[in-house]
């Protein structure tokens, strides 16, 4: 756990650097960021929406959006990884909001049982000696629990992926969607076990 915060820390001290640069002015820098910063947003996007080319999209207005209010940061009183979530975030909406689309999210980390500790999907997916049939196996995996995914509400999909996928604490996850801790933890549980149940009906009518 303190090794954990330390590589956190570390992580916000790095980017507080970058962001700094780039308001100097420095271009390098900005790519730096972008570099940093776009796989963790393209799979926020990829798992809201559960389309490749709709993510990359999104990805790009993101960082479009960010280059154009990087200032309006604040470097001693904000958490960036939690500020550009909550950028991240409200595109998000807005964009679902034009085109009426369900989000999906793709979250590995979700508890089959709905419990913090109950075995999770990722576990699942890990194979010690990777094959071919273990490659097909995790890809077919990765199929059902999208279909399991895109039957829950955007209101638990969002806490659950923020939650397991992006490893964000409550705290921070209330922050970006703008409700209490208690709201959060109450929407991840409910969230992992809808997922747990949806998933055991998916797997239940393949075989």
């Amino acid at each position: 756990m303190l090794q954990r915060t330390a590589d956190q820390q570390a992580e916000q001290e790095a980017v507080g650097r970058l962001v700094r640069q780039c308001l100097a002015g420095d271009q390098q820098a900005w790519q730096q960021l972008v570099v940093s910063q776009h796989r963790r947003i393209y799979a926020i996007c990829y798992r809201f929406t559960g389309s490749a080319n709709d993510a990359e999209d999104l990805t790009q207005d993101v960082f479009l959006k960010l280059y154009r209010n990087l200032a309006s940061f604040d470097i001693q009183k904000g958490n960036f990884q939690t500020w550009i979530t909550t950028l991240t975030r409200n595109l998000l909406v807005d964009h679902f909001r034009r085109t009426k689309m369900d989000r999906a999210s793709d979250s590995l980390d979700a508890s089959f049982s709905g419990e913090e500790d109950g075995a999770t999907l990722a576990s699942r997916l890990a194979d010690p000696k990777p094959s071919q049939e273990a490659h097909a196996a995790g890809l077919e995996l990765k199929v059902k629990i999208q279909q399991a995914l895109a039957q829950l509400s955007p209101e638990l999909r969002e806490a659950v992926v923020l939650r397991d996928l992006q490893d964000m604490d409550y705290k921070e996850i209330a922050q970006v969607l703008r409700v209490p801790e208690g709201t959060v933890k109450s929407r991840i549980s409910r969230g992992r076990g809808e997922l747990a149940r949806l998933l055991a009906r998916i797997e239940g009518q393949v075989v």
